[in-house]
């Protein structure tokens, strides 16, 4: 089964990148995804968190407010760092369970999805490691209107995110988004991802 890392800063379109996997088989871990199912329902993780935050990440519930936190780390590199530490051995258990249960069920592909896959080790465990770039204005723009919130917030969450030189000196291969039909970049990526899923599913 090929181990495939997809990675870059968010708003550059790895989603679509990861569409073009799906439709060959692949089984997609949602690195964010797994997060936010941990910061909802991960009583440790939660602990770990508070102890480390403080108590004002907390919502009236007694949950993880995102924007709470994200408003501490984010204009913070220690504590950004902090977040890392204690949430990324969480998410990888949860990684290495799916990447099993896909292997199990005879899936062609794993494609593991994170903005900080190399910083976690994450990528360690890939074949390939693939990451998506797109300008910074375009990555601002998307994120405002896909989650809904400010620009001051949004570049604040770009601005926290390791720049394109990381990316290019750490992935094997880089696919540009510039911003074009979303159709076209799937095809992009379609046609990079394709041979190494069909090689495997060819018992080479």
């Amino acid at each position: 089964m090929k181990r495939i890392g997809i990675t870059g800063p968010t708003g550059a379109g790895k989603t679509t990148a990861l569409n073009a996997l799906v439709r060959l088989g692949a089984h997609v871990i949602d690195a964010d995804q797994v997060y936010h199912q941990l910061l909802e329902g991960s009583a440790p993780m939660r602990a770990e968190l508070t102890a480390r935050f403080g108590p004002g990440i907390l919502d009236g519930a007694g949950r993880v407010d995102r924007k709470a936190l994200g408003g501490v780390v984010f204009a913070d590199p220690a504590a950004l760092a902090d977040l890392n530490a204690i949430t990324h051995r969480y998410v990888m258990e949860e990684i290495q369970r799916q990447t099993a249960q896909a292997a199990a069920q005879g899936r062609p592909a794993v494609a593991i999805d994170a903005i900080a896959l190399i910083e976690s080790g994450a990528a360690d465990a890939c074949d390939v490691v693939v990451g998506v770039l797109a300008p910074k204005e375009v990555r601002v723009r998307r994120i405002m209107a896909r989650e809904g919130i400010s620009e001051a917030y949004a570049r604040k969450r770009v601005d926290a995110q390791q720049g394109d030189d990381f990316f290019r000196a750490h992935c094997g291969y880089i696919l540009e988004n510039g911003g074009e039909d979303p159709a076209e970049f799937e095809a992009r990526a379609l046609a990079l991802f394709a041979p190494w899923i069909e090689h495997i599913s060819n018992g080479k």
